[in-house]
Formats: C-alpha cells, structure tokens, sequence
C-alpha cells in the first residue's frame, strides 16, 4: 500500500504546509471516527482536477466498519461522487441523500471539506453502518454532538490545532472517558469510565454540575506541592492541553479539547485515562533499570579492585613467567570492568561498543615497549548487548596482547588496525598485524596457548561465531572473526 506522502507526490499538487496539515489531521481523526462511530475516508482532488485519490481510511473502535477492503490509493472522478464534489466546490459540510448499499449494508454517507486558511484541500467522506441503528444512549447522543462540533471546526480549518502534534498511541481515547465541559467549565456530562476515573482520585459525588478545574484541584493533596499551571488551563477549556492528575491512590490523564464549531467557544470536551497501573510499571522499570546500573558499578568497582591486587602481586613476583601471568590477568579483568562502567551509565543493558574497542585498544598498547607498536581502529561495531559487549571485549584483548607478544621482535614495531563492519545480522571483526606472520606449521584451532583457547571458547562456544587466523601476503597476520548478532543488537 503507497504511503500518505506517496500518493501525494503522484497525484496532487498540494504544498507542503498542506501536506502537513493534512498529516496533523490523520494523526488527530481517530477521535472523530470514534465520536460517529463511522469510517473516514480522506478524498483529495488530483493535480488535473478530474479525479480524487484517497490519501488515508480510519475505522471506529466504537461500531461495525463500513468498508472491509481498504481505500486508500483508489481513484475515482468527479463526478460519481456527488457529494464529494458539493463538499469541495461549496466548502460546506454535506448530509443529504438517500444511504447507499454496500453488500446488504445501508451506509450514510456525509462529506466534510477539510479547510486551512481559507482554502479547502480535500474532503473526509464520513460512512456509518446503518445495520445496527437503535435509539441512542445520553454517552452516544454526547459523542454524536461532539463529533458533529468537531467536523464543523474541521470545514471551518479550527481543527486540528496547529503546533498540537498529538501521539494517539500514548493519548486517552473516546471510549476511555470524555467529558463534556460548557464554556464556564462546568461538567454537563461525564461517561461512566470517566466518572468511574475521578472516583479513584477519590472524588464521592457527581461529576455534572460542578467546575471540572476546582473539583481536580481540591483531589490534589497539598503535599503534591503547587498546583500544576498546564491543569488550570486544561480545566479552562480555552486552550488545547495535556497534562496528567496524581493522587496517592490514583493517576489520571486529562486532554482537553475546545469546541468552536461557529467560531464561539462553546465548551470543550476532554478525554481522559486511568493510567495508574501504567505508571506503577514504568516506576518500577526505572527503579529496576537505576538498579541494574548500580550493580554493573559496583561491579565495575570490584573488577577494579581486584585488578589493583593483581597488579601489586605482580610487582612482588621474582618470576618473569609469573610477572607475565598475573599481567595478562590484570587485562582480562580491566576488560571486562570496562564494559560493565559502560554499562552502569547506559538507559538498558545496550552499549556503544567503538567506545569499549578504542579504551581495550588503549589499555593494551600501554604495555607497547617505548611505543614501538601502535594500534589504529576503522569501521564501527554499532550498539551491542552486554551478551555479546562482555566477551567481545576479552577477545578483542586476547587477539591483540597476542598480536604484541609474537608478531614482533624485541626491537620491531609496526600497526596493529582493528576493521569492524556490519555484514547482514552478523558482526565482521578484522585484527591485521604487519609483523613476521604465523610460524610454519601453525593451526589456529588447535594451538594450545591460553589466550587462543578462550578466543576460540568465547567466540565459538559462547557467541556462536567463527574464528580463524591466516597470513597477511605482505607479511603479518589477520585475525577474522564473524559473530552472528540476532535480535537486539
């Protein structure tokens, strides 16, 4: 199916302010189909003039859709449909004629022009499934009026609220609560999940009757400090906004919405959501997540200190092999102290690991006598789990102590480059010396050095990955490493 912008760029003429008006529009009209119960069809005429595109479709979560198959993209002429063409040539919002039948289904068809300063862009053809009609609700007559007040600001281009992007997703829906607000403030209807909302604030009465701004204010302990400026204006109803309500037992989302269909206000009608339990979880993840860092910290610190006492025991050895030994290990603890610092000042268990390669390149070249050896990195790693970031880092040490200790002589110095490249879902990691290369002889896979024994057990045991080592032509040797990544890296 074409995107929005697509089929905009194909078909119509319109500048891009009007493409954003009409993207801010898409973006709000859920409300509508909800409050009519009906589909939204946006119909826009051609660059010609001869025909419309449907640009976008909305179905109601609140009654039976009136179209199965999917709209948009289709074209038709002017002509067949003449509402659309009273509603664009006349700017007025069209109701009359007989429904139309659709598979055994009545439809009533409206068409609303849909205006910005003064010019009519397109028209929203509203379809109601007539099938299940019945004598409406006081809830339903209230949706109905609301809807019938919002399609009026739409001809009029009042509706939507310029600068007021809105995500739907995260923002109450009709059927999570509304209330209906006349122009003092005053509540002259509640919907049961809305009144049922303000109980939990801990509201005893009615809703109806009184001023929606007061009564929140007075649920809001004193404790809560001030009084939130965005609530007061919310209560007004003059002003779109969004804010939220908290007590000790409850948390409430509030969005308001003025009504002017004439250009008077009205009123408002304000949407509302219990989203207490949602914000229960979200407190709890962040404490989790502060947890989480607190321990890679602490770890990080431990690692650290136990690295320090290697290091001392190090300068206390007689032994060259034991000095040698206890300093490989000093390294293989700093890597790993490395990621879990990085870890303990990221929002997730995620990390930039070029940041990780470059202080485990550091660390390593810092036992480089006189600086002989110098180590360059090209390409990036990307973002990596601690999964995956963990034991990378102890190969890319191993791989690279290795490289300092046998690829040159006493006096010898050179280049060590590290290439990092993404190849599909697979990691491609590249150690290249331009030392003496690999002895006669030399198998990778079963030699039985310490170092490349955990490089092959941590590559292929624990990241699933392959490991080989092969001569440089030129002299040196290269290090491959592919290591599948999967989901979340």
């Amino acid at each position: 199916m074409p995107s929005l912008n697509e089929l905009v760029r194909h078909h119509t003429s319109l500048e891009p302010a009007d493409v954003e008006w009409i993207h801010l529009l898409v973006s709000e009209w859920q409300l509508l189909s909800d409050l009519s119960f009906a589909d939204l069809v946006l119909w826009v005429p051609t660059r010609d003039g001869t025909r419309y595109v449907s640009l976008a479709q909305m179905r109601p979560n609140t009654g039976p859709t009136s179209y199965q198959d999917d709209m948009v993209g289709h074209l038709v002429p002017r002509g067949r449909r003449p509402l659309l063409d009273i509603a664009l040539d006349e700017g007025r919002i069209v109701r009359e004629g007989d429904p139309e039948w659709r598979e055994d289904v009545p439809v009533r068809v409206e068409s609303i022009p849909v205006r910005r300063e003064g010019r009519v862009l397109g028209v929203i053809a509203r379809n109601t499934n007539l099938l299940t009609v019945r004598t409406p609700s006081r809830l339903e007559l209230t949706y109905l009026q609301s809807a019938s007040d919002l399609a009026q600001m739409i001809a009029n281009g009042a509706f939507p609220f310029p600068g007021e992007q809105v995500d739907m997703d995260a923002s109450p829906r009709a059927g999570d609560g509304l209330l209906r607000l006349d122009a003092d403030g005053i509540v002259t209807y509640a919907s049961p999940n809305a009144l049922s909302a303000y109980h939990r604030l801990g509201l005893a009465a009615d809703l109806v009757g009184l001023h929606l701004g007061k009564t929140t204010t007075d649920l809001i302990p004193p404790s809560r400090g001030p009084v939130d400026e965005a609530l007061v204006k919310l209560a007004s109803g003059w002003a779109p906004r969004q804010t939220e309500v908290e007590t000790p037992d409850a948390v409430v989302q509030l969005r308001a919405i003025p009504l002017r269909p004439k250009g008077e206000h009205i009123g408002s009608l304000v949407l509302l959501r219990d989203v207490t339990e949602l914000r229960r979880r979200e407190r709890e993840l962040m404490t989790k997540d502060a947890t989480i860092r607190e321990i890679h910290h602490r770890v990080k610190n431990n690692l650290q200190t136990v690295a320090a006492l290697l290091r001392l025991q190090s300068r206390r050895m007689d032994s060259d092999s034991a000095r040698a030994a206890l300093d490989e290990a000093v390294r293989r603890v700093g890597s790993i102290a490395i990621v879990h610092e990085t870890l303990s000042m990221a929002l997730d268990e995620h990390v930039a690991f070029d940041e990780i390669a470059d202080r485990v390149l550091a660390m390593v070249m810092e036992l480089s006598q006189d600086g002989r050896v110098t180590a360059r990195r090209s390409g990036s790693f990307g973002i990596l789990s601690a999964e995956v970031a963990t034991p990378l880092s102890m190969v890319l040490t191993e791989v690279l102590q290795n490289a300092l200790e046998h690829a040159y002589g006493p006096k010898a110095g050179g280049v060590v480059q590290v290439t990092a490249a993404r190849e599909g879902e697979d990691l491609l990691v590249e150690v290249a010396d331009d030392g003496r290369g690999l002895p006669e002889g030399f198998d990778p896979q079963t030699a039985g050095n310490l170092g490349l024994q955990i490089v092959r057990t941590l590559v292929v045991g624990e990241l699933g990955g392959t490991f080989d080592m092969t001569a440089v032509p030129a002299g040196g040797t290269c290090v491959g490493l592919r290591i599948p990544l999967g989901e979340g890296n």
